[in-house]
């Protein structure tokens, strides 16, 4: 308690009491209001490893791509896989409803054979689908040798 003095030395104060809820609460409102509104508004890549979309400065040269730096993509459609790598394109529909994991892991293996130092992978999806297509992906990818997996948004499906 606060005690503030009155002018006479008789030993009695007058006592203030400040009343700090109404200061809390709006702290308190505050700092909800500025987590609500902060970063989270929208995710449109999420990087698990390294990614191939780095950002890139003016002066450097243009030279072919080392075999490591093809771009490697895994698109999860609503009808399969489409697996894109350099300029050559795979698709692999769904059988009986569902994704065909095994003839895809068959081929990504195959490509893991054809460039050995490539580790990297994008996988994309679309925000509809379950996220037991996007899984079902990433442990493809995993599975045949590329652990650097980064997961972004498809947009719109073809």
């Amino acid at each position: 308690m606060a005690s503030i003095s009155d002018g006479d030395d008789d030993g009695r104060g007058t006592t203030v009491d400040l009343n700090l809820v109404p200061i809390i609460d709006l702290m308190s409102v505050c700092i909800i209001f500025l987590l609500i509104t902060a970063v989270w508004t929208q995710v449109s890549m999420i990087q698990i490893g390294s990614s191939i979309y780095g950002k890139k400065s003016n002066d450097d040269k243009v030279e072919p791509p080392p075999k490591a730096e093809i771009p490697f993509r895994l698109d999860v459609l609503r009808d399969g896989y489409r697996v894109l790598i350099g300029r050559s394109t795979l698709n692999f529909p769904k059988v009986s409803g569902t994704y065909d994991n095994t003839k895809l892991i068959v081929e990504l293996k195959k490509i893991k054979e054809l460039y050995p130092e490539k580790v990297d992978a994008v996988v994309t999806v679309l925000d509809e689908l379950p996220y037991d297509s996007l899984i079902g992906g990433m442990d493809a990818l995993l599975t045949a040798g590329f652990p650097e997996i980064s997961v972004a948004t498809a947009g719109s499906a073809p």
